[in-house]
């Protein structure tokens, strides 16, 4: 029997960290953000595990990627580059702002419309209509960290947040398919992470700036 109150208060606080992950302009501080979501991404596939058992071997390799890997490759990467976000596009008051409202608007919007977005008699009971809503404001807040950040680095935590918003969108509607371990497992993008910070360290080492505005106006 899955525990719906540990599942909802592990879900909502995800909202949490990312909004702590993308506003923060201390890039270890934002890292630290992605790995507690990531411990709580782990939670949430365990406690649904009581159903599927199938899950525990996702939980187990969510830990290992989501929890460890990603977050060291990310605090390693920062150690070379600098702890310090390239300002950003949007100022902090406003961004947080903007942040704020999207946020709301992506939960009220899918909590309310989860009828359209996941037409299914499950996705319509509170615990996965709340998993669903928490869902899309994770998504939500990664692709707008991708797009008003200047930072290469803050640009691959909005990547991480995306994963783990698809992947909790993947096990709430999905919970007891065997498969759900499988393609949570296969999707891991762990590899895409490491290759992308090596690219950016190493172009901070050539050029001293992880600024994707000035790397944009480099010509070879």
């Amino acid at each position: 029997m899955i525990n719906a109150r540990l599942i909802e208060t592990l879900s909502l606080t995800m909202i949490i960290t990312s909004l702590v992950a993308v506003e923060s302009h201390n890039l270890k501080r934002a890292a630290a953000a992605y790995c507690v979501q990531a411990l709580l991404i782990c939670g949430l596939i365990f406690a649904f595990a009581a159903e599927n058992p199938a899950l525990y071997l996702w939980a187990a390799v969510a830990l290992a990627t989501k929890a460890i890997i990603t977050p060291w490759l990310l605090v390693h990467c920062i150690g070379k580059t600098g702890e310090t976000e390239a300002r950003a596009i949007i100022g902090f008051g406003p961004s947080v702002l903007l942040a704020s409202v999207l946020l709301t608007a992506a939960y009220m919007l899918t909590h309310h419309y989860v009828h359209f977005l996941a037409p299914t008699p499950q996705a319509a009971q509170g615990l996965f209509r709340t998993n669903l809503a928490v869902s899309m404001t994770v998504f939500s807040l990664g692709l707008y960290a991708i797009l008003s950040r200047r930072d290469a680095i803050k640009t691959v935590i909005g990547l991480c947040l995306l994963e783990n918003a698809v992947h909790l969108s993947l096990v709430s509607l999905a919970p007891v398919m065997r498969e759900t371990a499988l393609v949570g497992i296969a999707t891991e993008v762990v590899i895409t992470v490491a290759m992308l910070l090596y690219v950016i360290a190493g172009i901070s080492e050539q050029v001293g700036t992880t600024d994707t505005f000035e790397l944009s106006e480099l010509h070879w």
